[in-house]
């Protein structure tokens, strides 16, 4: 039975190949295209997986409220994790380390480079999953100057991780660290990364404003108990850091390891449930919405060709053939299809990784030694026969065999307005993408052309190590003597950055208990002219600006953002005192007022700024403005020279201020990306099924075509004869697709401030794409029709 099963599959594909060949290369399209998400699924699905105590791992976060807003962010006191351990019952461990990670100079004999890593206490390695390869957790940071190092980057200092293990580095150029320990690589999906990890209590030692309750700076990690309650222990953490800061605003809170890639979405201070779960779930819909257009062409297919095997199936019946074991055959060839489409897509899949992985800057495999994997395989195949097939076989298998061995035609009607509507369905999902995929690129587009108030293009920004900053105004009289630079200036913190802001600032007439949180950044003079800020009001620092202490008072003079002088009153801010309301002894005068630029969140309005004199002991970075018209090769040239000769024990470190921008989009340009992938892919299976449709249109019409040839119709007339039924069903999709569409894009929109409004030219362009490819595609079988000698359709006639 098998094997006549077997024969009568493989006859029927040989005897349609044009029919065949649509299936399964449009089912192969889709099942890969599919496959491609679920790996990238997958990935994000198993972030920090790999942790054994992940269930009892949190990271405390913090609630901030503000009159505009509430801020969620995950720095804490420095001091605050040991107070935790020993306070609260529930705790089993804590870890302090930085946030992010630190780029650091290492030096191993001749060579220099940088690592990224952080300050970590040793009860890191028992709460993280951290192997060690060589060395132990235990007597990891026994040593004050130990350091661990990853498999990678020992191998990049070392060439080899066998022999690190009591080796020496020279960490920027000051001290002298031992390798006590090399750990396995992290997975990429780790939220925690390092290339090395050194004690925290070495950083600690060296920033004295950690060490106090009202200062945020550090990570904290915390590890409960088996069976404590994460609930009660966040009621005793609301108030925490008020017992110790009355004044403090700060109310921290435990987040579960298992919501820190996926839910890493707040509002309010509350979890709404978002974040980098919603694209898993979008690109999961999607990935079956494929599957689904694919199966359609499936359908449409099978049903078109029924007459063909009408005769076939009343035979069948005549013998005996039950409308069960019927069923069973057409269902068997939809999944015999599936399944050599899903060998065809797992090819596909192979080779198409590569650039996928580009795409979604991951390192995804087909790893076929994975159950799940493995599972996968044979799972979507049978997802997709079966669904391909249900209603072919229901349909084929309910001809009645007398009218089908009489020759009396079959009743298509109903056959022929679901194919109709199968069409429109695929169409209207294409469309939609295709709209949603103008739509993404608009926002991110638009976001990208904002005006940030300050210049970013020809912007470099150089790392400031050792006693560079010292030697600044040398270094700067270089740079211009070279010819290809504009300016330069020093600055304690990048532009983009979001950080280093406090609530303590007032000043006279601001409401009683109104918060305000203003970022404070440390500049040189040459800062506002070099990011092209511009002055609104009064003037810029000066070198006279610097702190200048006469005993009891400190008098400072600062340059503020147009936001924080509206805030100020409506008259002129020039000559008004800001002071801090936990030291009345500063007095911040206000000398210049700069326009409002835009730094941390891209989408949002900007908090107000204080600009400040830069003593060179806090320089981190230094920007140049390069001359536009010299070659970027010739520039790094220089301003490499010229460091190396006043810094020569540090390498040239620097990035272009416009490509930190664009990476502050990664999420947005993903789902640009793949939305464009996914919409091509879309309308390109839903014209497979369009082209087989089509053939199979003119094959019926061949006498038709050839009597009304003979009488005098014309090629462009015929082929539009067969070409207005398709592009009414895609005219109707448009007509679907647009509210769908406009309903999906316009609440995704919601989520950023800053946004565009959905015009009309955007739903017009998508409609006219569809309908021109959708036109191309028809057409070619149209025109071959129309173009056939109309003597040998009528004599086959």
């Amino acid at each position: 039975m098998f094997r006549n099963f077997f024969k009568t599959t493989l006859r029927n594909l040989w005897k349609n190949k044009s029919n065949s060949f649509l299936n399964i290369f449009g089912l192969a399209i889709g099942i890969a295209c599919a496959g491609l998400i679920f790996l990238w699924v997958e990935d994000e699905m198993g972030f920090d997986k790999f942790n054994a105590k992940k269930d009892r791992l949190y990271n405390v976060r913090v609630n901030q409220k503000y009159d505009a807003y509430v801020l969620t962010h995950s720095s804490t006191p420095g001091v605050m994790g040991p107070a935790m351990k020993e306070e609260i019952p529930g705790i089993a461990n804590t870890c302090r380390a930085t946030e992010g990670e630190t780029a650091v100079l290492f030096r191993v004999g001749e060579k220099s480079l940088y690592a990224n890593g952080r300050y970590a206490e040793s009860s890191v390695f028992s709460m993280f999953t951290l192997p060690f390869i060589h060395g132990n957790a235990a007597s990891a940071f026994a040593e004050r100057y130990s350091i661990v190092l990853t498999e990678k980057a020992a191998a990049k200092f070392f060439g080899d991780t066998k022999d690190a293990v009591g080796k020496t580095v020279r960490v920027d150029n000051k001290q002298d660290f031992v390798v006590s320990g090399v750990v396995q690589d992290l997975p990429s999906n780790s939220t925690l990364q390092f290339e090395w990890l050194m004690p925290y209590d070495i950083w600690f030692q060296q920033s004295p404003w950690a060490h106090e309750w009202g200062n945020s700076s550090i990570s904290t990690y915390v590890e409960l108990k088996t069976g404590a309650s994460p609930e009660t222990i966040n009621k005793q953490l609301y108030n925490y850091i008020q017992k110790r800061v009355p004044a403090s605003i700060s109310h921290p809170f435990l987040f579960s390891m298992n919501d820190w890639h996926l839910y890493d979405q707040f509002e309010n201070g509350q979890q709404t449930g978002g974040g980098r779960i919603e694209y898993v779930r979008l690109f999961s819909i999607i990935a079956w919405i494929i599957l689904f257009i694919a199966c359609i062409n499936f359908m449409n297919l099978a049903t078109a060709r029924s007459e063909k095997r009408a005769r076939e199936v009343g035979v069948r019946k005549v013998l005996g053939a039950g409308k069960k074991a019927l069923i069973i055959q057409f269902i068997g060839e939809a999944l015999f299809i599936s399944g050599v489409a899903s060998v065809l897509a797992a090819i596909f899949i192979s080779l198409a990784l590569p650039v996928f992985n580009t795409i979604v800057q991951k390192q995804l495999s087909l790893d076929l030694s994975k159950p799940l994997h493995i599972l996968s395989l044979l799972i979507i195949p049978i997802i997709t026969g079966l669904v391909a097939g249900s209603y072919p076989s229901l349909y084929l298998s309910s001809f009645n065999p007398v009218f089908v061995l009489k020759g009396i035609k079959m009743k298509t009607g109903s056959a022929a307005f679901i194919r109709r509507g199968l069409v429109v369905v695929q169409f209207t999902i294409s469309i939609a993408l295709i709209t949603g995929t103008i739509i993404i690129y608009k926002q991110i587009q638009h976001v990208k052309g904002r005006n940030l108030g300050f210049n970013k293009e020809n912007l470099l920004e150089v790392s400031i190590q050792g006693e560079a900053a010292y030697h600044f105004a040398a270094i700067k009289q270089d740079l211009l003597s070279a010819g290809v630079v504009e300016n330069a200036a020093l600055s304690d913190h990048t532009t983009l950055y979001a950080g280093n802001n406090t609530d303590a600032l007032s000043w006279a007439g601001k409401t009683a208990g109104s918060k305000v949180l203003v970022s404070g950044r440390n500049v040189t003079p040459e800062f506002f002219g070099t990011t092209g800020l511009q002055v609104l009001e009064g003037r810029i620092l000066q070198e006279s600006d610097s702190v200048q202490t006469d005993g009891s008072s400190k008098d400072i003079n600062v340059v503020i953002t147009k936001s924080l002088a509206k805030l100020m009153g409506k008259e002129s801010a020039i000559g008004k005192i800001l002071f801090n309301e936990g030291d009345p002894t500063t007095k911040l005068t206000v000398v210049g007022v700069v326009n409002d630029y835009v730094y941390g969140n891209m989408y949002g309005t900007p908090d107000p700024v204080a600009f400040m004199w830069l003593p060179p002991k806090y320089a981190s970075v230094m920007y140049v403005r390069t001359k536009a018209q010299a070659g970027t090769e010739k520039v790094l040239a220089n301003i490499e020279a010229v460091l190396k000769k006043y810094n020569p024990a540090y390498p040239f470190n620097y990035r272009f201020v416009d490509d930190q921008f664009n990476n502050m989009f990664l999420s947005e340009m993903l789902i640009s990306k793949l939305s464009r992938v996914f919409a091509a892919l879309a309308i390109i299976i839903s014209c497979l099924g369009l082209f087989g449709l089509a053939a199979y249109t003119a094959e019926r019409r061949t006498k038709e075509i050839g009597v009304r040839k003979v009488l005098g119709a014309s090629v462009s007339g015929l082929a539009g004869l067969l070409s207005k039924d398709f592009l009414k069903l895609v005219a109707l999709s448009c007509l679907v697709a647009f509210p769908i569409s406009w309903l999906a894009m316009n609440k995704w929109l919601q989520n950023y401030t800053y946004r565009i409004d959905i015009s009309l030219w955007i739903f017009v362009a998508a409609g006219a794409l569809a309908i021109v490819i959708a036109l191309a595609t028809v057409s070619f079988q149209a025109i071959k029709a129309a173009v056939a000698n109309p003597v040998k359709s009528l004599r086959t006639e």
